[in-house]
C-alpha cells in the first residue's frame, strides 16, 4: 500500500493522525488534482491561442457563447456531485458495495441527464449568438462552436462522473495522468483540424471534442474494471435509480444545479454587458478570463482533495477531523493562489501575449488582470471551503451565499461602472465581489453551521 492509503485507512478505521500526516495526506491528494487542472488550463491557454490567431473575431466568437457553455457544463458538475459525496461517505463508512451500489445508479443517472442537456444546448445553438448581443462578424462562427460542444456534452458528463468517483475513493492519479493525455490529443487534434483542414473555429470544437470522448473512455475503463474500491466486476448489481439514492443526489445537486442556473446567469449578465463594448473588449475578457484560469484552476484542484477528505472523514463519523482537514486545505489554497496571483501580476502582458497576436487585446487583457490579481486569496477560499462544504453534503446555504454576493456586490455596480471605466470597470466589480465572497466563506467555516446535523 502506498502512503496515501495508508493515511486514508486511518480515516476510515477511527486511528488518529497527527497534524503532520493530515498534512501530507492533504499534499498527497492536492498535487495530482492541481496538476489535472493545470492541465486543463493548458488545453484552454492551447485552444485559446490556436483560435487567436486566427484573429480577434475568432476569439469573440468563442468568448460570446462561453458563459453559455459554463451554464450547461455546471449542471453536470452539480449532477456529478450528488453521487460522488455519497460515494465518498460510503468509502468512508467502508462500504464499498454500497458505493459501487451507488456508482452503477450516478452512471446511468447522468448519461440520461447529459444526453437532455446536450439536445437542450443544440436547440438554442442558432439564435444564442444574438441574443447575447453578438454582431454579425462572430454570430455564425459562436453557433457552430456552441452546437458541437454541447453535442459532446455526454462524453464531459462521463468524463467527470468518472474522475469524481475516482476521486472519492482518494485515488487522484489517474484522473490526473487522463487529464494530460486528453490535453495532449486536444493539441494534435485541434492542429489537424484549425489548421491542416482549416476548419477555424469550428475545428477547435471538435478537436476538443473528440479528445473528451477519448479520455472519457479510458476514465470509465480504470473507474470500473481497475479500481480497487469500485470496480464493478466484483459483483453484479442493478443500474436502476433508487429513491433513496436519487432523494441523497437531489439533496446535494438541487441547490448546486439552482446556483448554477443563477450563477451562469450572472455569467451571461456579464457578457451582455460586455457585448456593447465592441469585439476589441469582447476578444479581451474572453482571453483574460482563460489566463487568470491559471491562478484559479489549482484552487478547484485542492477544493477536489478537500471534497474527498472531508467527504471521507464524514463518512467515518469524524467531525473534529473533517474540520482539520477544512481548514488545512483552504490555507492551502488561498496560499497557492496568493503566489500564482504574484506571477500573473508580473508577467500579465506575456500570459496574454502568448494567447493572441493582438496588440490591442494584450493591452487591455494585461490592464484586468492586473486588477484581478489582487482578488485571487478571496476567490481560493471561497473555492477550496465550498469544496469542503461539498463533501459534508452541505449544499444549501453556501449556494446562496454564492448567488447572492454575484448578482448583489458584482453584477449591479459593474452596469455603472462599465459605463465609467469600459471593460476594467467589470473586472473591479469583479475582484471586490471575488474578495467580498471568500470572506463570508471563511466566516461560515469559522462558525462550523456546514457540518450541524450531519453527524
Amino acid at each position: 500500500m502506498t502512503k496515501k492509503d495508508l493515511l486514508l485507512g486511518k480515516i476510515r478505521s477511527g486511528a488518529p493522525l497527527t497534524s503532520r500526516q493530515q498534512l501530507s495526506l492533504c499534499l498527497l491528494l492536492s498535487y495530482p488534482a492541481i496538476i489535472a487542472q493545470l492541465s486543463s488550463v493548458l488545453m484552454q491557454y492551447i485552444d485559446t491561442a490556436m483560435v487567436g490567431h486566427l484573429g480577434a473575431a475568432a476569439g469573440a466568437s468563442i468568448g460570446l457563447v462561453s458563459t453559455c457553455m459554463w451554464l450547461l457544463g455546471g449542471f453536470c458538475m452539480a449532477a456529478t456531485s450528488g453521487f460522488s459525496v455519497q460515494v465518498a461517505h460510503r468509502i468512508g463508512a467502508n462500504d464499498f458495495a454500497g458505493a459501487r451500489d451507488v456508482l452503477r445508479q450516478g452512471l446511468l443517472c447522468a448519461l440520461l441527464f447529459s444526453v437532455a442537456i446536450a439536445l437542450a444546448g443544440a436547440a438554442v445553438s442558432g439564435p444564442l449568438p444574438r441574443w447575447l448581443g453578438g454582431g454579425e462578424d462572430i454570430c455564425g462562427d459562436a453557433s457552430r462552436y456552441f452546437l458541437l460542444v454541447s453535442l459532446f456534452i455526454p462524453a464531459m458528463q462521463i468524463d467527470w462522473m468518472c474522475a469524481a468517483m475516482l476521486q472519492a475513493s482518494g485515488e487522484m492519479r489517474i484522473p490526473s495522468l487522463l487529464n494530460i493525455n486528453m490535453c495532449l490529443l486536444d493539441v494534435g487534434f485541434n492542429y489537424l483540424f484549425i489548421y491542416v483542414l482549416d476548419m477555424g473555429v469550428t475545428g477547435a470544437a471538435l478537436g476538443t471534442g473528440l479528445a473528451e470522448v477519448i479520455t472519457a473512455l479510458l476514465m470509465l475503463y480504470f473507474l470500473s474494471v481497475r479500481s480497487p474500491e469500485l470496480n464493478l466486476r466484483q459483483e453484479r448489481g442493478s443500474f436502476r435509480p433508487t429513491r433513496p439514492v436519487l432523494g441523497k443526489a437531489w439533496g446535494i445537486s438541487g441547490p448546486m444545479a439552482l446556483q448554477n442556473i443563477l450563477m451562469r446567469g450572472a455569467y451571461i449578465a456579464s457578457t451582455v454587458i460586455v457585448a456593447p463594448l465592441g469585439t476589441i473588449a469582447i476578444a479581451s475578457n474572453s482571453f483574460a478570463v482563460t489566463a487568470e484560469s491559471f491562478c484559479y484552476m489549482p484552487g478547484y484542484g485542492i477544493a477536489d482533495a478537500a471534497t474527498t477528505l472531508v467527504g471521507q472523514s464524514v463518512g467515518a463519523g469524524r467531525k473534529p477531523l473533517a474540520t482539520r482537514f477544512a481548514w488545512t486545505t483552504t490555507l492551502l489554497g488561498m496560499a497557492v493562489m496568493t503566489f500564482l496571483a504574484g506571477i500573473m501580476y508580473a508577467f500579465a502582458p506575456g500570459i496574454m501575449g502568448m494567447l493572441t497576436p493582438d496588440g490591442e487585446v494584450v493591452r487591455l487583457g494585461s490592464e484586468v488582470l492586473r486588477i484581478e490579481a489582487f482578488a485571487e486569496t478571496g476567490y481560493a477560499a471561497s473555492i477550496v471551503a465550498y469544496g469542503a462544504f461539498v463533501g459534508a453534503g452541505d449544499t444549501r446555504w453556501p449556494s446562496v451565499m454564492n448567488f447572492g454576493s454575484m448578482w448583489v456586490v458584482r453584477i449591479l455596480p459593474a452596469i455603472f461602472l462599465t459605463r465609467i471605466y469600459g471593460l476594467k470597470g467589470v473586472w473591479l466589480a469583479m475582484a471586490v465581489e471575488l474578495t467580498f465572497r471568500g470572506t463570508i466563506f471563511l466566516i461560515r467555516l469559522i462558525r462550523g453551521r456546514w457540518l450541524k446535523g450531519i453527524l
